[in-house]
């Protein structure tokens, strides 16, 4: 069972905070998105891909793709870490398809790790229910409290 799991309404808190910093967050004035944290180890990034997002051949910048994968495997990593911010220590990224413009989602799910590193996955589906790319990615625990963040608040 992953650390810290549970539906209860601890649990439901911390996600409810998550969702809130996720929001506080600057870079997401730029990429504009929601996550949406529902189960534990779980996470659901929403976005729309515009034009301002692409390269000159007429798709989404690797910036996005990493952007989104990241977030949705940090936030179901970090969705079982109530005390805690994770940091990114690497992430593996593998392009399937591009991105044109649309819906999209990143979906991350929580792979492995219950103390310091935690490992999870996470892949982006077009509207059409093609994925767009997956990746990889470890995640260390902090010495950040979580509870000291602006953003990191009951709503």
């Amino acid at each position: 069972m992953p650390p810290e799991a549970g539906s209860g309404s601890g649990a439901q808190a911390h996600w409810r905070s998550l969702e809130t910093l996720y929001d506080s967050a600057p870079i997401n004035r730029l990429f504009e998105s929601r996550l949406e944290l529902a189960k534990a180890g779980e996470s659901r990034i929403h976005f729309t891909v515009d034009k301002s997002a692409f390269h000159a051949a007429g798709a989404a910048h690797g910036t996005l793709y990493f952007k989104m994968l990241d977030d949705a495997a940090f936030y179901a990593s970090n969705s079982l870490v109530s005390d805690r911010f994770l940091l990114t220590t690497a992430f593996n990224l593998h392009f399937t398809r591009p991105m044109r413009e649309g819906a999209m989602v990143a979906e991350g799910k929580w792979i492995s790790g219950k103390r310091r590193v935690f490992v999870a996955e996470a892949r982006i589906i077009d509207s059409d229910g093609e994925e767009c790319a997956r990746g990889t990615g470890t995640f260390l625990r902090s010495h950040i409290a979580l509870s000291g963040l602006d953003g990191y608040s009951a709503r």
